[in-house]
C-alpha cells in the first residue's frame, strides 16, 4: 500500500476527516484499532511522555518515536516535527528525507523558530523552507503529503492577515496542506479556508464540531497534544480523589484490564 497516496486521498473527499495523535506505541496501537483512517505523531505529546517541555526533544529522538509509531500501526502516520532539523532552507529538506525513511506518510514543518526573542521566522525565510521542504518531497520515489505550519496564533501574535499571506505563500512554494493551529472559532477557520485552495488541517478546539469544521472548508482536524494533555488531566484528578476523599471511583471509567491486555495480545 503506497501510504503516502492513500493519506493524499483522504484530504480530497467531502467533509474533514479526525486525525488522532498518539504519544507511545501503546497509544497507537489503542488508536489504530478504533476505525480511525490515519495517525499523526504529538510533538508535545511525546515530550510530556518523556518529562520533558514541548520542544525539549531533539531531532534523532524525535526521529526514533516516528519508527516506533509507524512499526505499531499498518495505518499512514504523518509526524509533527516542530521547525525540522535546523533553521536553514537545506535542514527542511533533510528533514523530509529523515521523514520518508522512517517509513511516515507525510509530516509538518512549522514557522516557529524556537527563538523566544523572534519566535516567528521573517517571512521569506519562512517561504524559502516551505519551498525546499516542497522540493524534496516532490523527489521522492513514493508519494508524501506536506502540511507547512504558520505559528502565529500560538506565540502571542493574533495577526489573521498575515497568517493568511504566509499560508497562501506556502501555497504558492507548493505545500500540500496547510495549518494555521491557535484558531478558536469556526468564523476564523472560514475565513482561512476561503483564502486558499490547498487543503487545511484545523487543531480541535472544546467549541468546535467535525460538521461545523467541514461546512467551513476543513478537510482535516488533527487533536495536537489534547489527548495526551487529557490522560494527564485524568490521572491527577484520581490523584486528587484519592488524597482529598480517600476513594478510588476513578476506577469505574478505566479501560478494562482484559481490554487492554487483548487490544496488546493480538499480535
Amino acid at each position: 500500500m503506497d501510504k503516502g497516496k492513500v493519506f493524499r486521498e483522504l484530504h480530497h473527499r467531502s467533509g474533514a476527516f479526525v486525525i488522532p495523535n498518539p504519544w507511545d506505541i501503546g497509544t497507537a496501537k489503542l488508536l489504530g484499532s478504533l476505525g480511525f483512517e490515519a495517525l499523526a505523531t504529538t510533538s508535545a505529546g511525546y515530550a510530556f511522555s518523556r518529562g520533558l517541555p514541548d520542544g525539549g526533544v531533539g531531532f534523532e529522538s524525535m526521529m526514533q518515536h516516528c519508527r516506533d509509531i509507524v512499526s505499531a500501526t499498518d495505518l499512514p502516520v504523518s509526524a509533527d516535527l516542530e521547525k525540522g532539523k535546523g533553521d536553514s532552507p537545506e535542514s527542511c529538506a533533510e528533514t523530509v528525507f529523515a521523514a520518508e525513511a522512517a517509513g511516515l506518510a507525510g509530516c509538518s514543518i512549522e514557522d516557529y523558530s524556537g527563538d523566544p526573542a523572534n519566535p516567528i521566522y521573517e517571512y521569506s525565510r519562512a517561504v524559502e523552507r516551505v519551498a525546499a521542504a516542497v522540493e524534496a518531497a516532490r523527489a521522492l520515489r513514493r508519494d508524501f503529503v506536506f502540511t507547512a505550519r504558520a505559528e502565529n496564533f500560538l506565540w502571542g501574535r493574533s495577526d489573521l492577515d498575515d497568517t493568511i499571506r504566509r499560508l497562501q505563500a506556502f501555497e504558492a512554494a507548493g505545500a500540500d496542506v496547510l495549518y494555521a493551529p491557535g484558531l478558536t472559532d469556526v468564523e476564523t477557520v472560514e475565513k482561512v479556508c476561503a483564502a486558499v485552495t490547498r487543503p487545511v488541517n484545523v487543531l480541535a478546539q472544546p467549541a468546535f464540531t467535525v460538521a461545523a469544521l467541514s461546512k467551513a472548508g476543513a478537510a482535516r482536524i488533527s487533536l495536537g497534544s489534547k489527548l495526551t494533555t487529557y490522560a494527564f488531566g485524568m490521572i491527577e484528578n484520581a490523584a486528587h480523589e484519592m488524597q482529598r476523599d480517600g476513594t478510588f471511583e476513578f476506577a469505574r471509567n478505566a479501560m478494562p484490564f482484559a481490554r487492554a491486555q487483548a487490544l496488546f495480545s493480538s499480535e
